[in-house]
């Protein structure tokens, strides 16, 4: 009997999917933060950790083969030797890299990924620069240092997390113009995600009853797993998820990179999930509607039949993707008095969105779209999902799995399958 276990490091909490060999599901947990105002992330992710692996049942911690973590893109932290962090991780929405870009520009290629101010490599040179640096040895991703706790072994990461520190993911190795800027600390050695690292410390696997053999994979970031997680595995089939804001990725054989749109490609085996972020999204239905509103209304409308409102929704000016406006003003007019026209025409318009945003990933040399899952709170409404095929021209259908760890699960079963 093997199981698997994959741990997914979220913003609300953690969640752990255990799968047996045939890709089933056999246990789900979670843990929530249980507070809002944190000042040491990595405290909270430490508790996390641990409580999360007390909710596994017994039974089948016994029989864990393997474990992988992802966590969110470009959190980061720096450790001393012992890896404790020398300071608190700076999460990936943090934009205090911004006040080093201009020194970057000097050193990386013209609109890399990088240069960003929420790219790890930014928040790394900000780091650099403080008192505190100076007892740091290891930069490491959230990911990676949940992984520390369980294998011990410090510097590791995947080629999926390490893409915004600066690594080349065609030639497998930090570029030339990274190696020379020459920050007194040890950059990660990348792995492939879903290579196995190390056997779990010895007193973890007593503590929680793994098994002596157990051992920790190379990682991932969330949005990765999630993508593992949809079922989606051939050149053009893609996921949209369908929360906040509306995320696409498409897998294709082609790499494209367009920081103008945001655009960049991760690498998937000899494939590459290349993508972009709308602002536009879930959010601004919530603003408008009630769950049960939502819910009720979407009932009410008749997907077949197209809206004449032309709306591009978003609750404050400005989009990267698909067009790139960083003053885009919001097109919420006219407004009809009956809430089902209102909403329909709200859902039209994500969906214009969506389908643009594939459009242009098309025309800059990615795969032609074939199916197009759907991971997200979106994925429930089933009328927006209709809506969204006839703009898409392809089938829509709901991801085979929406928890992101179930992806984590498969990295650990054996790799990107």
């Amino acid at each position: 009997m093997n199981f698997f276990l994959g741990i997914d490091c979220g913003t609300s909490g953690m969640r752990g999917v255990v799968i047996d060999q045939n890709k089933c599901v056999v246990a789900m947990v979670k843990y929530l933060w249980e507070i809002t105002e944190v000042t040491d992330w990595s405290l909270c992710w430490r508790t996390g950790l641990w409580k999360l692996l007390e909710q596994i049942p017994v039974e089948y911690r016994s029989y864990i083969q393997a474990i992988a973590i992802d966590g969110t893109s470009s959190t980061v932290l720096v450790c001393d030797g012992d890896g404790q962090p020398v300071q608190p991780p700076i999460m990936y929405h943090d934009p205090r890299g911004a006040t080093v870009l201009p020194d970057l520009k000097k050193i990386a290629p013209p609109k890399h990924t990088v240069l960003s101010a929420t790219s790890s490599l930014a928040k790394l040179v900000w780091m650099s620069k403080l008192p505190s640096f100076a007892t740091a040895k290891y930069f490491l991703h959230q990911a990676d240092w949940l992984g520390f706790l369980l294998h011990g072994k410090l510097g590791i990461t995947d080629y999926h997390n390490a893409l915004k520190l600066g690594y080349d993911l065609e030639s497998l190795q930090y570029p030339q113009w990274l190696k020379n800027i020459h920050i007194p600390i040890h950059l990660p050695q990348v792995l492939p995600p879903g290579t196995p690292i190390a056997r779990v410390r010895p007193e973890v696997a007593s503590e929680y009853s793994f098994p002596p053999d157990c051992f920790l994979c190379a990682g991932t970031t969330d949005s990765i797993a999630a993508f593992l997680a949809s079922g989606a595995k051939f050149p053009g089939e893609a996921v949209t998820s369908l929360g906040s804001t509306l995320v696409v990725k498409l897998l294709s054989s082609t790499r494209i990179e367009n920081s103008q749109y945001g655009i960049y490609s991760h690498r998937l085996g000899d494939l590459w999930l290349t993508g972009g972020a709308s602002n536009t999204g879930g959010a601004v239905l919530k603003h408008f509607f009630t769950s049960t509103e939502l819910a009720k209304f979407s009932m009410e409308i008749d997907a077949s039949q197209s809206s004449n409102l032309d709306y591009y929704p978003l609750l404050t000016p400005g989009d990267r993707f698909p067009i790139n406006n960083p003053h885009l003003q919001p097109r919420l007019e006219p407004r009809p008095e009956n809430p089902v026209e209102f909403l329909h025409g709200l859902l039209s318009g994500i969906a214009r969105i969506e389908a643009q945003g594939y459009g242009l990933l098309q025309q800059l040399g990615a795969e032609t779209l074939t199916h197009v899952y759907t991971s997200g709170g979106g994925a429930q409404n089933e009328t927006w999902m209709r809506i969204r095929e006839s703009h898409l021209g392809v089938p829509v259908t709901i991801s085979a799995n929406t928890e992101a760890a179930y992806g984590t699960a498969l990295l650990a079963r054996g790799g990107m399958v």
